[in-house]
């Protein structure tokens, strides 16, 4: 079946099954390997994309779902060369570990933060919950979003 699909802002034409999930679609056919394979189930979080502005699991979106959407994956989060602010927090804060769930993490706290531009520490770990991290670093992850938070805060004077 022939699907239009616009990722990271470039528009594809593909010939591929309608039910095919969106995560394969985005790591076999268009070379982004930045979105995880976790549980398949979408339990997990690791494989999480934003769909219209939506986070979703990929590796249970079939891929029509996407047509005529449009998907930003960690690739597509930051400007060019300039990280996203939440993607150089992960690394002043030495968020991962083995890394394996990180996109899908920094994915969702993009999400909230587009919509929660001034969260809590409570608000913060209510959006976390659904992306699994089996390092166990979640302290670090929380820590992270906080330090977004508080450089946009900063920024427009409210610190």
């Amino acid at each position: 079946m022939a699907l239009r699909l616009t990722v990271n802002g470039q528009t594809h034409s593909l010939d591929i099954e309608a039910d095919t999930p969106l995560l394969w679609v985005l790591r076999d056919e268009l070379g982004l390997p930045g979105t995880k394979f976790g549980c398949g189930a979408g339990l997990c979080g690791a494989c999480t994309v934003h769909l219209n502005g939506q986070p979703v699991r990929s590796c249970s979106t079939p891929v029509e779902m996407a047509a005529e959407g449009e998907v930003i994956t960690i690739e597509g989060l930051g400007r060019g060369d300039r990280l996203h602010a939440l993607q150089q927090a992960w690394i002043d804060h030495g968020v991962p570990q083995c890394g394996y769930c990180q996109s899908g993490q920094i994915m969702s706290a993009a999400h909230l933060l587009s919509t929660n531009p001034s969260p809590g520490r409570d608000e913060i770990v209510a959006a976390m919950t659904g992306n699994l991290c089996r390092c166990g670093t979640y302290s670090r992850i929380i820590a992270a979003v906080e330090s977004v938070v508080a450089g946009e805060k900063a920024a427009q004077g409210e610190a």
